[in-house]
């Protein structure tokens, strides 16, 4: 899974961005806004948050010091 590092919280704390793609959902007949928008409610149980930003369109946001756990969190949603 990829991640990319961005600016870091207004407090510090590190933050990744990962595209919607990349969380498991069940999105099959759906469109690409319903599927992001099922990523986006999935992420949310595991502080994911939307990613507004032109450079990385349909993102998700995390805050996490450990990617690796941050990654299995994500394939175990």
């Amino acid at each position: 899974m990829e991640f990319t590092k961005i600016n870091n919280d207004i407090n510090g704390n590190l933050r990744y961005v990962t595209h919607f793609l990349n969380i498991p959902i069940d999105g099959e007949g759906l469109n690409v806004n319903e599927k992001y928008d099922l990523a986006v409610k999935k992420a949310n149980k595991i502080g994911g948050k939307r990613y507004h930003n032109k450079k990385f369109g349909g993102g998700i946001v995390f805050q996490s010091y450990n990617v690796s756990n941050l990654e299995k969190e994500i394939n175990q949603l």
